[in-house]
């Protein structure tokens, strides 16, 4: 069974450990005490196991549970799926108790305060690939022996590529019953004109005004800004992208676990 077909185990952080709170997970998910307690430590949820089936995983899951833990059980596939048809906005507009968004289509969505659960800020890597031409001057041997030794110099352009990374911060607004956003904003795709007079001066400072206004807006969302850094999972073969939506995902989930049963339909 390929590692993202198996069925994940994962805990939330703990702060502070009661006592024996480490032996007894370490334990449970088969790990070390100090890997345990780096799990418990780290500042998003953790996956700490990969088990071959459901009632494998739930088994762990309940244990974990009766310790007092935030414990989750989520299918590896799952975590690591990022839809094709998010709605990534472009443009907001404003109102009392709900936003409108559109995309860069100008297809439209309007969300109401009470539907939000999560607000989640983060910041994504990219590699960033720059093709650069630069001319340099080098002998013509040729034109200079047709001019009996007199030299000749001729232009040469060379292709160079250069890698960077990209960084850019990233909103998502989750509702209660799906861990894929109903609409996300990226920090260089947004017309942040929609501001008015709150516009700042760089993209940066205005995908902050953009967090600001929604968890205004949204007072009763929870917010959630820890994906600011960049953290591994424990799923193999997983890249970056995937890393973003494996722990955006893990991050809903246990708020999700904790939290009440969200408005009627």
């Amino acid at each position: 069974m390929a590692g993202s077909d198996l069925v994940c185990v994962a805990v939330a952080p703990k702060e502070p450990l009661e006592a024996g709170i480490v032996e007894k997970m370490a334990a449970i998910v088969k790990k070390d005490l100090h890997e345990t307690r780096l799990v418990l430590g780290w500042k998003i949820p953790r996956i700490v196991g990969h088990y071959q089936s459901l009632p494998a995983a739930e088994s762990v899951a309940e244990s974990l549970k009766a310790l007092g833990l935030v414990a989750i059980v989520c299918n590896g596939s799952e975590l690591r799926q990022s839809s094709s048809m998010r709605f990534r906005a472009h443009t907001l507009k404003l109102k009392e108790g709900e936003i409108t968004f559109w995309d860069r289509g100008r297809q439209e969505r309007t969300i109401a305060a009470e539907r939000v659960f999560l607000i989640l800020k983060g910041t994504v890597q990219t590699q960033v690939l720059k093709e650069t031409t630069r001319t340099r001057r080098e002998l013509n041997m040729a034109a200079t022996v047709l001019t009996g030794g007199i030299p000749v110099m001729r232009k040469v352009e060379e292709k160079t590529k250069d890698e960077s990374r990209k960084t850019e911060d990233f909103v998502r607004l989750y509702g209660w019953t799906s861990p894929e956003p109903v609409v996300e904003i990226f920090q260089n795709d947004f017309d942040y004109s929609s501001l008015d007079q709150k516009k700042g001066f760089s993209s940066l400072e205005n995908i902050n005004i953009v967090v600001a206004e929604l968890r205004s807006t949204f007072p009763a969302a929870v917010f959630d800004g820890r994906l600011t850094r960049h953290f591994k999972v424990d799923v193999p073969f997983a890249t970056p992208q995937d890393e973003i939506e494996i722990n955006s995902k893990l991050i809903y989930l246990c708020h999700r676990a904790v939290s009440g049963p969200g408005p009627a339909a």
